[in-house]
């Protein structure tokens, strides 16, 4: 728990860099811009899909009786736009993933090696193909299960907290990889996992809690609906913003991982 601890408080004290602050911008306006497109070209499509299928298998009378049941009467009007909001959701933490991926991992690793590891070699056992392909298969897995709970949106709390065990499965499968992929092989980020994959787990889940703050920003019900450009540009950059944090912490706690793997070796040798 101390090195968890530990590795926190590096990349709370890290993330005020003005370097890191700034690294911030790019990936946001990348995600920013794509999704203005896409919800110009797909959003009112995406509705009139989901419009359709809820006239055919008499979706509109079957939720309005349980958001009734359940004391949401107000989301009737509003349930089908709430539903395509929800589905897209998963899709934004993709983009903001990539982009953080591609744009400031690399920076994020070197700048914490640099300056808390710098003995510590390079062996570039991962590669950008790699860390998206790692992604990519991730994120598959997340859309899922992602899909599968969105009745649990019925249930706020429950919601959340769900969206946080989402999350910190999927940043634990996916930062491990970029955190290590300039330091480690292959065979060390796999060992590594292993001999620390509960605590890595419990760095994602507590990432989850504050990855699941963006989505409560879309539980506003009809507001939520009216305001939804404005929240949708709001998620991307708190996304940004965590997956960031979440980056730096667990590179402080992988890379001082692999350092204690690396020097344990030669007593290991020597026995």
């Amino acid at each position: 728990m101390g090195a968890v601890l530990r590795s926190w408080s590096q990349a709370f004290g890290s993330q005020w860099h003005p370097r890191l602050l700034a690294m911030s911008v790019l990936p946001f306006l990348l995600a920013l811009a794509l999704w203005a497109v896409l919800l110009y070209l797909g959003l009112q499509p995406l509705i009139d899909y989901l419009h359709a299928l809820f006239t055919e298998y008499d979706g509109f009378s079957r939720s309005s009786s349980l958001l009734t049941a359940l004391g949401l009467a107000t989301l009737k009007t509003v349930v089908v736009p709430l539903i395509a909001m929800l589905a897209l959701l998963p899709l934004m933490i993709l983009t903001a993933l990539v982009f953080i991926g591609l744009v400031a991992m690399p920076l994020i690793g070197r700048h914490v090696g640099r300056r808390s590891f710098p003995q510590l070699e390079q062996r570039k056992g991962g590669s950008l193909l790699g860390s998206v392909g790692t992604a990519a298969g991730a994120m598959l897995i997340f859309i899922g299960l992602w899909l599968v709970t969105l009745p649990l949106y019925a249930f706020p709390p429950l919601a959340v907290a769900t969206q946080a065990l989402l999350w910190g499965w999927l940043t634990m499968r996916v930062m491990v990889y970029d955190a290590l992929a300039d330091y480690a092989t292959p065979d060390e980020r796999r060992e590594i996992l292993q001999r620390h994959r509960g605590r890595l787990l419990l760095i994602g889940v507590i990432s989850g809690v504050a990855g699941a703050l963006p989505g409560a920003l879309w539980l506003g019900g009809v507001t939520a609906v009216v305001l939804f450009p404005f929240l949708a540009a709001a998620s991307i950059w708190l996304y940004v913003l965590i997956f960031i944090f979440t980056g730096l912490w667990f590179a402080y706690y992988c890379l001082a991982a692999l350092a204690q793997l690396r020097a344990a070796a030669p007593a290991a040798l020597a026995e």
